[in-house]
């Protein structure tokens, strides 16, 4: 008989049901081992999907902060650009990004904080370009060439007749526009002491008009100008009209500054006396026309413009008048005057007088310089 090794198992001993719980036991480490290497293929494959995502979403913006803030310049084709009044250079940065003047508003404000002039930047409508730098959208809100506006300037004592025509000629508004413009005063904000009657209520100045200005606009700027300026001298809102006819008078009787404060104190000492004033200037308002000469028939024509006839102002002012007339009426000159000559029309020399005889003199002076120049 053979002799059995000591390693040899014999069945029903008790090393059997241990080697079967060992071979069990390896099993079990190969069925964990294969588990944790598809969880960790699972977790790698799920980490590699989102890794892959998280780039397509991050790639736009790592891109963005490669890309440069402005554009190369000097831009395109042509756009129109208003800036309001009251922009901050952030609101015209913003502005010009969102027409696509330039290509971030950063562009803009770092080359306007190397230009001390863009502070100075004006509201109105531009002509500018596509795509410009933000240093060239700069430079050309600064250039006057770029801004689309025209000028017009009404000289002091134009009337309404005179001023309406000039505005459709220089500007490119219709005549028919402000006429109708000019009717429709409530639209305008002109006082009721008016009564309607634009005369004198578009003060002279020289005035901007963008390329959205309407008819109404610009003459409701002009009304709003010459109740400023009425407030700024100090004139009372219930004395509006009267000062403004009275300066209206001024203006048209004194050729020069200098004149106007002696003016404006024989007018306001004859009114004190309750003398008419007798001014040629309002006559040939009532007639429609200016000129120096007045004949006799002139002085008779039926009108509440005729000073001549009607004591006191006439029923509104005769013309726009100036800042300076209106000084002049609020504060005239103190002096016993009584009357005044324009002894020389063609220089504008005034003279003055105080009692009836002096004025005599004076229009004798004023008659030989007719008889000198006749037809003038």
């Amino acid at each position: 008989m053979t002799e059995m090794s000591l390693h040899d198992v014999i069945p029903g001993s008790p090393q059997g049901p241990r080697r079967r719980s060992q071979r069990a036991a390896e099993k079990r480490r190969k069925k964990r081992r294969r588990r944790t290497w598809v969880t960790v293929l699972i977790v790698v494959a799920v980490l590699g999907v989102a890794t892959t995502g998280a780039w397509f979403a991050i790639r736009p913006v790592l891109a963005a902060f490669n890309q440069p803030d402005d554009y190369p310049g000097p831009g395109s084709s042509a756009v129109t650009v208003r800036i309001p009044p009251g922009a901050t250079g952030s609101d015209i940065a913003t502005l010009l990004q969102g027409k696509d003047v330039v290509k971030t508003a950063k562009a803009y404000l770092g080359a306007a904080a190397q230009i001390p002039a863009s502070a100075g930047i004006q509201p109105g409508t531009y002509a500018l370009k596509l795509h410009m730098t933000g240093q060239g959208a700069v430079q050309a809100l600064l250039d006057p060439a770029a801004r689309l506006v025209k000028k017009v300037t009404i000289p002091e004592g134009s009337r309404v007749k005179d001023i309406l025509p000039k505005i459709a000629s220089t500007t490119g508004l219709k005549l028919a526009a402000l006429q109708a413009a000019a009717k429709d005063t409530k639209s305008l904000d002109l006082p009721a002491q008016a009564k309607g009657n634009l005369e004198g209520y578009l003060f002279p100045s020289t005035y901007e008009v963008e390329p959205d200005t309407t008819a109404e606009d610009l003459l409701r700027q002009m009304v709003d100008n010459t109740l400023a300026q009425l407030e700024k001298v100090g004139v009372a809102a219930k004395d509006y009209h009267r000062d403004l006819t009275l300066a209206s008078l001024v203006q048209a009787e004194g050729r020069h500054p200098a004149d106007m404060g002696r003016i404006a104190r024989v007018l306001t000492n004859r009114l004190a006396k309750n003398q008419p004033l007798q001014l040629d200037t309002t006559v040939h308002y009532a007639l429609g026309r200016f000129t120096v000469a007045t004949s006799v028939a002139d002085t008779r024509v039926k009108s509440p413009y005729n000073t001549y006839l009607r004591p006191g102002l006439p029923p509104g002012p005769i013309g726009s008048p100036g800042l300076v007339a209106l000084k002049a009426a609020l504060n005239p000159t103190p002096g016993p005057w009584m009357y005044f000559v324009a002894t020389n029309p063609s220089t504008g020399e005034t003279k003055f007088a105080v009692t009836e005889a002096q004025f005599e003199t004076l229009k004798a002076e004023y008659n030989a310089w007719q008889k000198a120049h006749p037809g003038q």
